[in-house]
């Protein structure tokens, strides 16, 4: 009688557990480099407004200060993008360019030009988010440990691209949205291998995150009550409003890349250091308009009512800010801001519509703003699910679930309808040429 012989697992099998190793050991180090990077800007932040609440208390012209702090910022975050020019930016478009094979996959030396860079232009109050760097750093990780596991090409693009997705998880304690953004935005795939590596990358990334910067939602909200179903259309006719100024937010981030990149007789450093030093001034105005952006849509989200036009100006200056800041072409992304102007075109809309139709709508501003976040990013990046899991994730609330899903379908109708390409794709395809590895 001969035994019975264990057959080694199918290549396939080996190849898919491999990848997933590989996922979760690269996910730790996401993790941890992508929660010490946020709890460095949040200690930046903090920083920042005790500085320019200092500065205000100085007798002469202490507004200077905060504008010589962000242009030396600014200015050291290009240096550093000199050093490293795939810096620069976001790196969103970038990880989407390895994965259809249009770019090299990102060297390991990327993440300290990105974690450094990063903390410089966002910490000095450039209106930038912290999501873009993270998404990058993790997709670097992911490229390093494709290398050292000897995975072929196609699977490395994918790994990379699954760690970026952990990456924008662990930026957001969002660990859901970051793998389903990878899956919807990057990949544009859900096979069972690619859901895998990426499902496992990311739960691993935030698991460890949570251990640098805790385990709770970014913002804290009371309880929302669910609006009446009474109130969907006005939900709709927001949504449809909201892609309209999607598409013109596209249009001003594209307009300003394209208008300052064509003062080719300045160098880049130094049109670094006159947007810091423009975002600097804002800065001595109005804390509340530079930055990242979550400090004011906690507050608005944490109820605190702010006059509508103070509600309006912080818009108009947050919908210029964040574009002025992504052309200095430093290290930071667009998705946070986004967030904030969405939360801001959420409150004023309802202010509005109260002033056209009086009546009791004061209930509808927190579920209008939340609805903002999540319409608002679907209609600029054109990943709906994504929008609506990241803002149920980073609120923990659901009660708004319902008049979500009816403004985003409709602000991601209307910016189909006007043929506005989703922004990533746009400057994907402003990147320079590179010598494929």
């Amino acid at each position: 009688m001969t035994k019975p012989t264990t057959e080694p697992p199918p290549e396939p099998l080996r190849g898919t557990v491999l990848l997933c190793v590989t996922a979760m050991a690269a996910g730790v180090a996401i993790g941890f480099v992508g929660g010490a990077f946020r709890w460095c800007l949040e200690k930046a932040d903090l920083l920042r407004v005790d500085f320019v609440d200092w500065t205000h208390r100085l007798a002469g012209p202490g507004w200077l200060l905060p504008i010589v702090a962000a242009a030396a910022g600014a200015t050291l975050a290009a240096l550093v993008v000199r050093w490293m020019p795939l810096a620069a930016g976001s790196g969103i478009q970038h990880v989407e360019a390895v994965y259809k094979g249009h770019a090299a996959p990102p060297q390991l030396r990327l993440l300290p030009a990105k974690f450094v860079g990063g903390v410089l232009s966002i910490g000095s109050g450039l209106v930038l988010g912290r999501e873009g760097p993270t998404v990058h750093m993790g997709a670097a990780i992911g490229a390093e440990a494709a290398r050292r596991a000897r995975v072929a090409d196609g699977e490395a693009r994918m790994l990379q691209s699954a760690l970026g997705g952990a990456g924008l998880a662990v930026a957001f304690n969002a660990p859901i949205g970051g793998a389903l953004f990878s899956l919807e935005e990057v990949t544009k795939s859900f096979r069972l291998q690619t859901v895998l590596t990426t499902v496992l990358a990311t739960a691993t990334a935030v698991g460890c995150s949570r251990l640098v910067v805790g385990d709770q939602p970014d913002f804290l909200l009371g309880a929302v009550d669910s609006p009446s179903l009474s109130w969907l259309p006005v939900f709709v006719v927001f949504g449809l409003l909201t892609g309209v100024v999607g598409v013109l937010y596209n249009r001003v981030v594209l307009g300003f890349l394209d208008n300052i990149g064509k003062l080719r007789r300045i160098p880049t450093v130094l049109k670094a250091t006159v947007i810091g030093a423009v975002i600097g001034l804002v800065a001595f105005v109005d804390p509340l308009a530079v930055g990242g952006g979550d400090t004011l849509t906690q507050l608005i989200l944490g109820g605190d009512s702010l006059v509508l036009p103070v509600v309006a100006g912080l818009l108009v200056m947050r919908f210029l800010a964040g574009p002025l800041s992504y052309s200095a072409a430093v290290p930071g992304g667009l998705f946070a801001p986004l967030l904030a102007v969405g939360t801001l075109w959420g409150v004023l809309f309802v202010g509005g519509f109260d002033a056209i139709w009086p009546g009791d709508v004061s209930s509808l501003a927190v579920p209008m703003a939340l609805v903002g976040m999540a319409a608002f990013f679907a209609a600029t990046v054109r990943a709906p699910i994504t929008a609506i899991v990241l803002v149920i994730e980073m609120t923990a609330t659901t009660s708004v679930a319902v008049p979500m899903l009816a403004g985003v379908a409709a602000a991601v109708l209307v910016a189909e309808l006007l043929r506005s390409p989703p922004i990533y794709d746009s400057l994907r395809e402003r990147m320079p040429a590179e010598p494929m590895a």
